[in-house]
């Protein structure tokens, strides 16, 4: 529809939606090019003068010392590994455990949402939770970063939802024809899922990307720690690691050597989303609508 059909009130509002965007779309868009930017800077030039446009001013080195550093490519294996594995067990768990809910003939339905629910807003607190890893054995492995967290009640609830939508013929047509009921979800009802286990996949994922706060209670090997440990180190306590500065840095350039490292390690530590979502885009808009807005 052409903007002169709309009345002048109707184009004030379209005209004000379209600053209000614009200025959303500059604050996000604006953090992200001085990061990208500033971790090809010259450190020296980025601390005295700030940002430059000047090919001169630009040097790889902050990426050439964070890949050269071993906790880095270790943390940040560790934490695709840790990412993957905790998403996969997500949606799977999610899976079977919202399409029963989604049967409206479930002996207990009513008792097991109201149960799982009421998870959502007690828990029993972190040192509970510490003895309970503590007594399981989980402590110090990567169990205790992928199991605790894989039951997500919000995400048996859009899944839920989304089966709910799916037509009831299919699953009658499939009874008749022989199929039982995992046959039906997983032949019928999964392939059809696809939307919202996406959505769930990068949701689990993302989340378990960024935390770092259950490996910094459950994990003291180096070895098994992610990459999130790794860049708090750098990040909050501005101490890059001896492989990254050298033997003999002077306090000043070790201050500036840190800037540098703290820009790379946030662009190198975005990629994996950034390269993950373009491909999780055309499923995410489906996925969320149809699990949140039917019910």
């Amino acid at each position: 529809m052409k903007l002169s059909t709309y009345s002048n009130f109707d184009k004030r509002i379209m005209w004000l939606n379209r600053v209000i965007v614009a200025f959303l779309v500059l604050i996000t868009i604006v953090p992200l090019v001085y990061v990208v930017i500033a971790s090809f800077m010259d450190p020296a030039t980025l601390i005295n003068q700030g940002i430059s446009f000047n090919p001169k001013d630009w040097t790889t080195q902050g990426y050439s010392r964070v890949l050269a550093d071993d906790s880095i490519v270790r943390g940040f294996l560790n934490s695709l590994i840790y990412s993957f594995s905790f998403s996969f067990l997500t949606v799977l768990v999610t899976m079977l455990t919202a399409y029963p809910l989604a049967k409206a003939d479930l002996v207990g339905r009513k008792f097991f949402m109201t149960f799982f629910v009421i998870t959502m807003f007690v828990g029993g607190g972190l040192i509970p939770t510490y003895l309970l890893i503590k007594n399981l054995g989980m402590l110090n492995s990567v169990w205790a970063i992928i199991i605790p967290g894989s039951i997500n009640v919000w995400n048996i609830i859009l899944a839920r939802t989304y089966f709910q939508s799916l037509p009831n013929e299919l699953a009658e047509a499939a009874t008749i024809d022989g199929a039982n009921d995992l046959q039906i979800l997983v032949k019928i009802m999964l392939p059809l899922a696809k939307p919202i286990m996406f959505v769930l996949f990068l949701y689990a994922f993302v989340g378990q990307w960024n935390s770092y706060f259950e490996a910094m209670i459950y994990i003291k090997d180096p070895d098994l720690q992610p990459l999130q440990l790794v860049l708090r180190n750098i990040l909050i306590q501005n101490q890059p690691s001896q492989d990254m500065v050298g033997a003999n840095t002077a306090m000043a350039e070790m201050k500036q050597i840190a800037e540098l490292i703290k820009y790379a390690t946030i662009v190198i530590s975005s990629l994996p989303l950034i390269v993950m979502y373009p491909f999780f885009q055309k499923y995410f808009d489906k996925g969320v609508l149809v699990g949140s807005v039917k019910g």
